[in-house]
């Protein structure tokens, strides 16, 4: 499966930054408890750091993030090597290169702005540190869709797409790959998976906190660039997508953009838009901000498949509770025999993605007694794992393998904001709610599927 040669040297850009202190140290630590790290992993950031700093804030990184783990912290620090110097400096990239020794297929984690990208990637390259490398990079993959693709022309001078990894750690959750598990290796879903039997998909994305200090990034960026244009566009691709070949990492990716491409682009009468009140409260947050924490949108897929199945998005921060959950709602059966049992909610599938690992299948069955009568039911299925591999851990150690499976492919990101890129920023009005709410009532009368919302179960 693989599509490149594994690497032989890690080089993370931001080492001294909030996501290498958060995600990418405790993902190391993990790789190296599993016995998947035996390369040389060098810190690149601007501060003057020695080796033995780098190793400490590694140290309080794990520690504070997932626990330390004194035997597989021993092999990572034993791996650390740190460069200190400006991005804009070529001498940094002279010292990378010596630091990098015989390495041969390096792979560079850009954890920096996408404004630094451009001028990073063109050191790698003058300095030989591009030669036979990979490269991956964060989101956001540009601001909307000619950003994105001014982006990805930018990295393509420097890096052919093959080796570009654009991470999206939701494709690397455990319960979003499920989903295309559960849907190709069970013939008993199979049949029923189409515009025949389903009546409609909800994906509910609930946050409970507000920006979290990010006021500056959010106020940038909102809930349409920052969840829904990528991580739930995402789970929708896995949901409705056609069989791939697994075993080959494009035609995997060929099937989602297929799907997303057949997502026509919303339109104002298809999104309502809300913001906490507070928001504007935020350090960082520009006075009389109209930047949506909430969104909810009303997606096509004009395919044979699914022509007439409407998917139900919503996402939003202050809200009641902390979940994100699919919930496919299958068709009512005839009533000719058990006109009670026709209820809108009763045959259903629930697919809890965090803050459980967890699905539902709704039935109806009888009641004990004479009468003919019944009740819902759930047949339950529930992940306890206590060892379980985190996204970031899975895709560090996939794109290190050079397995692109689980990464987006340039055409995937333009699907993603061909959709959305209509009604980004004010197309619509961005109407006030209360912390603790599902959001403001005004968008219920735009957004709502067929019996209202159901909300997550924790």
């Amino acid at each position: 499966m693989p599509t490149l040669p594994p690497a032989d040297c890690l080089v993370f850009f931001g080492a001294s930054g909030d996501l290498a202190r958060k995600m990418i140290f405790p993902s190391l630590q993990a790789l190296a408890r599993r016995g998947r790290l035996e390369i040389p992993v060098i810190g690149v950031a601007k501060d003057a750091w020695s080796d033995a700093q780098l190793v400490e804030r590694a140290r309080e990184s794990v520690t504070e993030h997932g626990g330390l783990d004194e035997a597989a912290f021993k092999t990572l620090s034993s791996r650390l090597r740190y460069v200190g110097g400006d991005y804009g400096d070529p001498s940094t990239f002279a010292a990378l290169r010596a630091a990098m020794g015989e390495a041969k297929a390096p792979m560079h984690y850009l954890a920096i702005p996408p404004s630094l990208f451009g001028m990073v990637a063109g050191h790698l390259s003058e300095s030989g540190c591009a030669a036979n490398a990979r490269v991956v990079i964060e989101k956001p993959f540009g601001h909307d869709r000619a950003t994105a693709a001014a982006l990805n022309e930018t990295i393509h001078r420097f890096f052919p797409e093959s080796a570009i990894f654009r991470i999206d750690h939701f494709l690397g959750k455990e319960p979003v790959q499920n989903i295309l598990y559960f849907r190709f290796a069970n013939t008993i879903f199979e049949p029923l998976w189409n515009r025949h039997f389903i009546d409609h998909i909800q994906i509910t994305m609930a946050e409970s906190f507000g920006v979290q200090g990010r006021g500056a990034f959010y106020d940038q960026t909102g809930c349409v660039r920052d969840v829904i244009q990528n991580h739930l566009l995402q789970i929708v691709a896995c949901l409705m997508m056609e069989p791939p070949h697994w075993d080959d990492p494009e035609s995997v990716r060929d099937q989602k953009v297929a799907l997303l491409r057949s997502i026509p682009p919303l339109t104002a009468s298809e999104i309502a838009r809300g913001q906490f009140h507070g928001y504007l409260d935020e350090p960082g947050v520009t006075a009389g901000s109209t930047v949506e924490t909430y969104a909810a949108v009303r997606l096509r897929v004009d395919t044979w498949r699914w022509d007439g199945v409407p998917v139900y998005i919503r996402a939003g921060k202050q809200l009641p509770l902390t979940a994100t959950e699919v919930r496919v709602q299958f068709r009512r059966p005839p009533a000719v025999v058990f006109a009670e049992a026709g209820r809108p909610t009763a045959n259903f599938l629930r697919l809890q993605i965090s803050p459980r690992i967890e699905g539902d299948l709704g039935i109806r069955t009888k009641k004990p007694g004479v009468e003919m009568v019944g009740s819902d039911a759930t047949l339950s299925a529930i992940s306890h794992d206590p060892d379980l591999m985190q996204a970031y851990e899975r895709l560090l150690g996939d794109a290190l393998r050079g397995d692109s499976t689980l990464f987006a492919r340039q055409d995937e990101v333009d699907a993603e904001w061909a959709v959305v890129n209509d009604v980004l920023d004010d197309a619509v009005p961005c109407h006030p709610y209360e912390p603790g709410t599902w959001g403001p009532p005004e968008c219920n009368s735009v957004v709502m599927p067929p019996e209202g919302w159901r909300d997550p179960a924790v």
